[in-house]
């Protein structure tokens, strides 16, 4: 146990030291010691928007060997600062057609980071709230880590 805390510890410190220049906002969310994400286990994220010019907004996906499915099927909900909200659904792809894992490795953990909405305007500046939740057929959705948002500014 001790040994995984090391590990995913010195992964987090190696990922937050090599970040893009044009990352405005990155958060992720720890789900369960068990590696399992509830449906009813909603993840909210608090996200600065500073200006209207173009944005990437990504979803970052932590999962261990043994997810079983090519995708994972995540609901967003997401709501303005004057209170628009608007719900999407995205399946991140973690896995090709013959099985292999996507993404960077470290031992048996997987991260992979997955552009959900490429060259997004936002209409008003100040801070958007994400909520996130799985919409897995299954529950609870097993070998998952945590969940992130990512904000790049688009050059």
């Amino acid at each position: 146990m001790k040994k995984n805390f090391l590990l995913l510890l010195a992964m987090s410190l190696s990922l937050a030291t090599c970040q893009p220049e044009n990352r405005v906002y990155i958060e992720h969310q720890e789900l369960s010691p068990d590696f399992e994400w509830l449906q009813k286990d909603k993840r909210t994220f608090k996200v600065p928007v500073k200006s209207t010019l173009d944005y990437n907004l990504s979803l970052s996906f932590r999962y261990t060997t043994g997810y079983q499915y090519e995708v994972g099927r995540v609901k967003v909900t997401e709501t303005s600062p004057s209170g628009v909200v608007q719900v999407y659904e995205y399946d991140l792809k973690v896995r090709e057609a013959n099985g292999d894992y996507i993404g960077n490795p470290g031992l048996d953990i997987w991260d992979s980071e997955h552009v959900v909405a490429a060259n997004k305007k936002y209409e008003e500046t100040g801070t958007y709230t994400y909520i996130l939740e799985h919409n897995m057929p299954q529950d609870p959705m097993t070998f998952v880590m945590e969940i992130g948002v990512v904000l790049d500014l688009v050059k």
